[in-house]
């Protein structure tokens, strides 16, 4: 198990977004975004509460036009009604200087304003329309997200260096040449903003690229030159395995190398499925390098010749369910259940001495095996389940081991 106290996290300024703190002492936040209509107020509203009760901390939603910009404060309202707090942050490209001018109540609705520098305009506009964005975070005290994006990099800062870069003795190939600009450009707004008066812990940066080896090369670079916190993700991660793979490739290096102050997992979802996906593989990765606990970890048997019935899979799927879905309420109640550990393993092999190093562990009999599975708790063996009711059982064990081991908050 990674020793969290190896991970030496990289100093950088605190910044304040509404009741969440990025970067300085804070643990590593987990964000997302949701992809309804803003304009829909309830529909948007409704899955910020799904995203905020899965684990994410920060939640941004696209104010792209006027009919989203006068939904913020109806969603604001609406989660405030449902006693959820999450900061909103607002993503803004092209018109967020008009929206945030013409629409007071949803400047001072979000907790943070997301900035492009690439899409706030060209020329004499890109300056004029950035400058008025950060005028008005400095009026309404909001922080910023400076965020570069590689499909949309500033191309009169591109082209500048591109020029340069042609008369250097030894020129830059084209990856690394955006790369540098990215980081450019990122640096360049962010003394900008302070130019324009917003204080320094008042911005947070990101340079966010597809490709997993570009985003270890920025992120290396950016953080030795600045010491505003990052916002690390991978622009568009894909779907499936192959999303949660290169996320948590490039997450995991960077994490480990202590960079990084908030990440997000920019997954496409499958039809149908639930957006806070994306929460689940980031907590997960936060998780699993030891940085911060977010829900009572299931170690599961693989499976092989000794385990032919499907009962040890079945078993490790709805107890990993069960204590997700009860988190929310754990959480609430009991203090430290996060770090709960438990155990569903398959046969005798390892399955006696893995549930022994968890907080609770059950060993179900393999093939061949008799049909009994002793549980172990703290190590000791407690009781063997046997039957049709194991898993209904188990979660009873669960419930009473967290009612036991954990202090009940006190009433607020």
């Amino acid at each position: 198990m990674t020793d969290p106290q190896a991970i030496k996290r990289r100093p950088t300024r605190a910044v304040r977004v509404g009741n969440v703190v990025v970067g300085g002492a804070a643990p590593v936040v987990v964000q997302s975004m949701t992809n309804t209509d803003t304009a829909d107020y309830l529909s948007t509203a409704l899955q910020v509460v799904e995203l905020a009760r899965a684990g994410s901390e920060l939640v941004r939603i696209t104010v792209n036009t006027e009919a989203a910009a006068a939904a913020v404060p109806r969603i604001r309202e609406h989660l405030e009604r449902m006693g959820v707090t999450v900061p909103l942050i607002g993503d803004f490209h092209f018109n967020g200087h008009r929206l945030l001018a013409d629409f007071p109540d949803c400047a001072q609705a979000l907790a943070k304003y997301r900035i492009n520098p690439g899409n706030v305009g060209h020329g004499k506009k890109r300056d004029e329309q950035f400058a008025q964005m950060i005028e008005l975070a400095c009026r309404y005290e909001k922080p910023v997200r400076i965020g570069v994006n590689w499909g949309s990099l500033d191309q009169d800062l591109l082209a500048r260096m591109m020029d340069e870069n042609a008369k250097a003795p030894a020129p830059l190939g084209t990856e690394a040449l955006m790369r540098q600009a990215m980081v450019a450009s990122a640096l360049e707004s962010a003394a900008r903003a302070e130019a324009l008066g917003l204080p320094g812990d008042r911005i947070i940066l990101s340079c966010k690229v597809s490709g997993v080896q570009d985003l270890i090369a920025l992120y290396r670079d950016l953080s030795g030159r600045c010491d505003y916190p990052l916002h690390l993700g991978l622009t568009e991660a894909g779907m499936g395995s192959k999303g949660i793979v290169a996320s948590t490739a490039a997450l995991a290096v960077l994490l480990q190398s202590g960079i990084g102050d908030t990440i997000r997992v920019s997954l496409t979802p499958e039809p149908g499925a639930s957006r806070s996906q994306e929460v689940v593989v980031a907590q997960e990765i936060l998780q699993t390098m030891g940085l911060r606990a977010f829900t009572p970890m299931v170690a599961a048997c693989p499976g092989c010749g000794r385990t032919t019935s499907t009962l040890f899979q079945e078993l490790a799927a709805s107890i990993q369910d069960y204590v997700r879905g009860k988190m929310p309420d754990w959480r609430g109640e009991y203090e430290g259940v996060e770090n709960l550990t438990l155990a569903v393993m398959g046969c005798v092999v390892n399955g006696p001495g893995e549930s022994k190093h968890a907080n609770i562990g059950i060993s179900l009999p393999g093939t061949g095996e008799a049909p009994s599975a002793p549980v172990f708790e703290d190590g000791q063996k407690t009781v063997t389940l046997r039957g049709d009711h194991i898993a209904a059982e188990f979660q009873a064990i669960v419930d009473r081991y967290v009612a036991s081991h954990y202090r009940r908050k006190l009433a607020q």
